[in-house]
Parts: structure tokens; C-alpha cells; sequence
């Protein structure tokens, strides 16, 4: 049995590898590529994991949302490009995501209004900063969506066999 730290602010790999009861020896062996040690220094945030290693650990902890994270929170160039996505219920992200088409089904004329010369006046401005915002609020619950695909095909809730054809078919028809 893994004994659990009593750590505070543990990183976000290392609450990952206990919740999965594992110890750091366990966890590499599962790993196959990063050693106890390296992942100690990972956890204890004394060195950061390159990015093969962050791919390793989601896909055999069946934790996607580590390449998320790694990329928002981690990367120089992902810390400016790309937001960290809550993990969340399927129910949440679809609620959201209708909530934010709506705002943008209304706000659709004033963006042709705003757009059709090619130019943002000052007038503009505020409205076009707006249907910027509720794009990217729409674009959040998308990659929230696909994380939670993610997540369900890493842990068998969903058959990725099936959802392979699915999209196969979808890409034929």
C-alpha cells in the first residue's frame, strides 16, 4: 500500500499518482520511461517535466487533462496560448456551451455590422471586444468537451472502438 504524503500543495502529478494509489516505484514502472527519482523532482516541483514525459503520464494514468495543464500552466508558449480547461460534467459543459451560442446567435448581425468595411471603429470597439469574449467563452467549452471525450475514451466509460467507427463514418457521409 503507497503511503500517502502529508505534503501541502502537492502538484498536480503528484495528487494524479496517489490518487491512483501508486507509489513513485509503482509509478514508474507503469511509466516505463521516467524514473522514481524524476518523478519525485517532478512532484516536488524541482524541475519541470518535458513535455514527452506529461504525454506519458496522461495516457497511462488516463489523465488527458496533465497535458492541459502542462501546456497552460507550464509551457512558455502555451502559458500565452492556451487557457487551462476545468475538468467538469458533461451536463456543465453543455449548458455553458448552449448559453454561450445563444449570446452569440443574438450578437451574429452586429458582428456582420461591425465587420463588413473591415474596419473596427471606436464606436465598434466595445461590441467587437464582447462577441471576442463569448467566441472564446465558446471555444473554452469546446476543448472542455473534447477533454471530457478525452477522459471517458482513456477510461473505458466510453468504447473507443465504437466511437472510432462513429467518427469514421461521420468522416465518410
Amino acid at each position: 500500500m503507497a503511503r500517502t504524503s502529508t505534503k501541502e500543495n502537492k502538484t498536480i502529478y503528484h495528487t494524479t499518482r496517489e490518487s491512483l494509489k501508486l507509489t513513485r516505484e509503482a509509478a514508474s514502472e507503469l511509466l516505463e520511461t521516467i524514473a522514481p527519482e524524476r518523478i519525485e523532482k517532478i512532484e516536488n516541483e524541482r524541475c519541470l517535466p518535458h513535455p514527452d514525459e506529461v504525454l506519458v503520464m496522461a495516457e497511462k494514468y488516463k489523465q488527458p487533462s496533465l497535458c492541459n495543464y502542462y501546456c497552460a500552466n507550464q509551457c512558455p508558449i502555451g502559458q500565452q496560448y492556451v487557457p487551462e480547461i476545468k475538468v467538469k460534467d458533461l451536463s456543465q459543459i453543455v449548458l455553458e456551451m448552449l448559453a454561450s451560442l445563444n449570446a452569440m446567435n443574438k450578437q451574429k448581425e452586429r458582428l456582420i455590422e461591425i465587420t463588413v468595411d473591415g474596419k473596427i471603429t471606436g464606436d465598434e470597439l466595445k461590441d467587437f471586444i464582447y462577441i471576442q469574449e463569448e467566441l472564446e467563452r465558446i471555444s473554452i467549452a469546446v476543448e472542455t468537451l473534447q477533454l471530457w471525450s478525452e477522459r471517458m475514451l482513456a477510461t473505458g466509460v466510453i468504447d473507443e472502438e465504437l466511437y472510432n467507427a462513429c467518427k469514421d463514418c461521420q468522416t465518410e457521409g
